[in-house]
């Protein structure tokens, strides 16, 4: 049996999502490496901590692209007599993000910061909640059709 699950969600998924999903994966890795490199646009630095608000939009519009693109899955562990749900895209992007931002700490053109890293989990949490709420609107749109 698969660790896999399948939310059950009648969405089907419009050749947009996929589209926007790798338009946007692809802005966000450019970003990344853009980062690291120390080439980000230098106006950026006009900005008050841009970089807080700026992990907190990233993060959650990747959330909520990965939850919908993979249309809610979860991965089922068993844990201490119990077995828990977790949300796939959502907790392996986490576990993504806080290892790319402790590898900070070995990159000259960047700085590890735990505010950022919350900023980070903030944001995939934001994208989560509003993935599953589109997901369970859709769901009920799906239900209430003939």
């Amino acid at each position: 049996m698969s660790n896999v699950l399948k939310k059950q969600a009648t969405e089907t998924q419009p050749r947009l999502w996929f589209i926007l999903t790798g338009l946007y994966g692809s802005f966000f890795l450019i970003t990344l490496r853009l980062a690291y490199l120390g080439h980000l646009p230098t106006w950026f630095a006009n900005i008050p901590n841009y970089d807080k608000p700026a992990h907190v939009v990233l993060y959650a519009i990747a959330t909520y692209l990965g939850h919908r693109i993979l249309q809610g899955k979860r991965w089922r562990i068993p844990l201490f007599n119990q077995s828990w749900a977790l949300p796939l895209f959502p907790v392996a992007f986490a576990i993504f993000t806080t290892v790319e931002e402790l590898s900070q700490g070995l990159s000259p053109n960047r700085s590890l910061d735990a505010i950022d890293l919350i900023c980070s989990l903030v944001g995939c949490w934001i994208g989560y909640r509003l993935a599953e709420r589109g997901l369970a609107k859709a769901s009920q749109k799906a239900m209430q059709q003939p």
